[in-house]
């Protein structure tokens, strides 16, 4: 058994909850815009979260290993993502989560995360040296 891949699913079941819980209701939806109208621009990507980041972050350790870019599989590669550009992370992110991008444990990982929750940890992994 290698406890590494075990304690990420344990810290992602334990931390979801808590994200799930702070984040804000939905705000209803806005009336339809009138016919004449333009349709306005696209809205702006989320403001990442520093510190909702750093805790988000913690369950990419068991395989990235950010402490010293170590990582639990030593003979597979695992990509550095401390340091990484914040548009980088969090295409990689998005992209996992639209399918474009293939990997099953990224997959499932980005799927349980909001745009909000991407953004912050492409906040706090951007800064990791």
């Amino acid at each position: 058994m290698r406890p590494q891949p075990l304690a990420a699913c344990l810290a992602l079941a334990v931390l979801l909850p808590l994200g799930a819980a702070a984040q804000p209701a939905p705000a209803p939806a806005a009336p339809a815009p009138a016919p004449a109208q333009a349709t306005p621009p696209a809205a702006a990507a989320p403001a990442g979260n520093f510190d909702n980041g750093r805790v988000l972050a913690y369950t990419c350790q068991g395989c990235h290993g950010i402490t010293g870019y170590k990582n639990a599989y030593p003979s597979y590669r695992v990509p550095k993502i401390g340091g990484q550009t914040q548009q980088y992370l969090t295409q990689a992110l998005t992209e996992y989560r639209q399918g474009k991008r293939r990997h099953p444990t990224m997959q499932a990982q980005s799927m349980s995360f909001s745009e909000q929750e991407i953004a912050d940890l492409a906040v706090y992994l951007s800064t990791v040296k």
